[in-house]
């Protein structure tokens, strides 16, 4: 059948299983606009405030529901706005194909209006870029797009359209959805080998990343751990996969991490990473990471291997794939020596912070948020120290639950992420937790819930300052605080009033708790504005290019 690009892109999103889009239109990408109004009852579009918002919200959709994010913006500023995000995306591994229009072909390199070479620009920060010139290679193009965002390392894909192969017609021949089925070799003697290791090993101790949710295999890596007594350490990535008050589960690893987390780690001998990359936030200091075990490094993109920290053994393959071929393998273990040591450094030395009813504490308003909301509820953030603290005492118990940016730690984040979650999932609650200065980048995504009726409840951390830039200058710039004093006049119950929602102030944990028992029963977005002593640390921390040996615990 002959059909025009425009109908060809809709229809290839549809047979590849696309029931939303998030974006904003512009002159380019009109006759794709033209055809969204035809295909509503097919396809869904959710128009944001902001191209980058678009972005953030198809990244918390994926992230929250495992399917390829789309997000459609026009040419020039449209595209460039969306560069943030596709970056977030990149950084963390999140498969989402972002569609940009651009001038026509014969305006191409001739500065027109609104022209930029979207696809150089964001070469570095996606997985591939393709540039449709012919209308006839449209359709095999989005098939390909779907198929690399979700193989191997997910990640971002940009498909650049100019306008008029958006308008030009072919033929159309209808496909089928792109399955992913990737097969990974292992050798069975190196499974064997690890086994054996396992075996072996006095003080074995598991580090986990992403990569796991990446694969659902939460399941099997719990299997592993309770067979061979291991415990578990997980980074902001995995948060989830293995709750945090499990028996066998140490916690979130890295620079602000727990103390038993980072110290098994340190101190083990063997150290099993499955899913991870070794980032800079968890081997702060690459030469004094882990140097008493041989580390085994399990991870879907070969190019990790031995970036970082260099391995003893390795396998390329993704965690569920690993994990289904070492279980039959592996042999039941007991690890109780080791597991008294670990118990002593948690009851002496994890950190514990102090209760106070009389004023706001981080750790009592994210254990409140546990306590009031259900067990499925999502939880985004932006970046900052809101950021760790809700990573830290988040209560989450299941993947998929809390969205935040990791790698690239975006600031104004959250609330596009808690849109992309709250448009997958209505029954569920969401709850988007920043900070004052992290939730001024993005709070014109009000407008957005409000217009699609998105009751997102956002909890405002507001101690009047950048918290975590302000934390190092306290810790390491001698208290000289340059540009971190916001003192910002924002009233965030008027704001939410302007917008369409509600807003409550709170300044102590009963307040807190009404304010968010009442979020709950209203539907339409909330913000609840937390006064936070702006003096709070996040604890423990290793500083940059720190060890387990410079830790600041108290």
């Amino acid at each position: 059948m002959i059909k025009n690009g425009s109908e060809i892109l809709i229809d290839v999103l549809v047979e590849q299983g696309v029931d939303t889009i998030f974006g904003y239109p512009g002159g380019c990408v009109l006759n794709i606009y033209d055809e969204l109004y035809k295909s509503k009852d097919r396809i869904k579009h959710i128009l944001t405030a902001h191209e980058q918002g678009a972005s953030h919200a198809a990244d918390g959709y994926a992230r929250a529901t495992g399917k390829v994010g789309v997000v459609l913006a026009t040419s020039g500023p449209g595209a460039t706005n969306l560069v943030t995000g596709i970056a977030t995306a990149y950084m963390d591994s999140i498969p989402m194909v972002a569609i940009t229009g651009n001038v026509g072909t014969s305006l191409i390199g001739k500065d027109s209006f609104q022209e930029v070479y979207i696809a150089g620009i964001t070469m570095p920060i996606t997985k591939h870029n393709f540039v449709v010139r012919r209308v006839e290679d449209l359709a095999d193009t989005v098939r390909s797009a779907f198929r690399i965002a979700q193989s191997g390392r997910k990640g971002p894909v940009l498909i650049d359209i100019p306008k008029d192969i958006s308008a030009n017609k072919c033929e159309f021949t209808p496909g089928e959805k792109v399955v992913i089925n990737e097969k990974y070799d292992i050798d069975e003697n190196e499974i064997k080998n690890i086994a054996s290791l396992i075996a072996e090993s006095k003080r074995p101790v598991i580090y986990y990343g992403g990569g796991v949710e990446a694969s659902n295999a939460e399941g099997l890596l719990l299997q592993l751990m309770e067979k061979a007594d291991i415990p578990s350490a997980h980074t902001m990535m995995a948060i989830g996969c293995i709750p945090d008050d499990h028996p066998l589960s140490l916690g979130m690893i890295g620079m602000h991490g727990t103390v038993s987390a980072d110290w098994a780690t340190d101190k083990s001998d063997l150290l099993i990473c499955i899913g991870t990359r070794f980032s800079d936030r968890v081997a702060t200091n690459t030469k004094k990471f882990a140097t008493k075990a041989k580390i085994i490094h399990v991870d879907i993109d070969a190019s990790e291997i031995d970036k970082n920290v260099y391995t003893a053994g390795n396998i390329v393959s993704d965690a569920k794939t690993f994990l289904e071929a070492l279980l039959p393998y592996v042999k039941e273990a007991k690890h109780d020596a080791w597991w008294a040591q670990i118990r002593e450094w948690q009851e002496k030395y994890d950190y514990k912070p102090k209760d106070n009813d009389e004023v706001l504490m981080p750790h009592q308003i994210m254990k409140a948020i546990k306590e009031i909301t259900k067990e499925d509820t999502i939880i985004t953030t932006d970046v900052g120290q809101h950021q760790l603290w809700a990573s830290q005492y988040n209560g989450r118990t299941m993947p998929r639950q809390f969205l935040t940016s990791g790698g690239l730690g975006t600031m104004g984040y959250g609330y596009g992420a808690a849109i992309g979650a709250k448009v997958a999932f209505p029954e569920k609650t969401v709850v988007h937790v920043t900070g004052d200065g992290s939730f001024h980048m993005n709070l014109n995504e009000i407008c957005t819930a409000v217009s699609y009726n998105l009751p997102i409840i956002t909890v405002i951390f507001n101690n009047r300052v950048l918290g975590n830039v302000r934390q190092w200058q306290t810790m390491f710039y001698g208290k000289r605080y340059s540009e971190t004093t916001l003192n910002r006049k924002t009233d965030y119950c008027k704001l939410a009033d302007a917008f369409g929602g509600i807003g409550y102030k709170c300044v102590n944990l009963k307040e807190f708790k009404i304010a968010l028992t009442e979020a709950l029963t209203k539907n339409c977005p909330v913000l609840i504005d937390c006064d936070i002593n702006m003096d709070l640390r996040v604890l423990p921390m290793i500083p940059a290019g720190g060890s387990v040996e410079d830790m600041v615990i108290d």
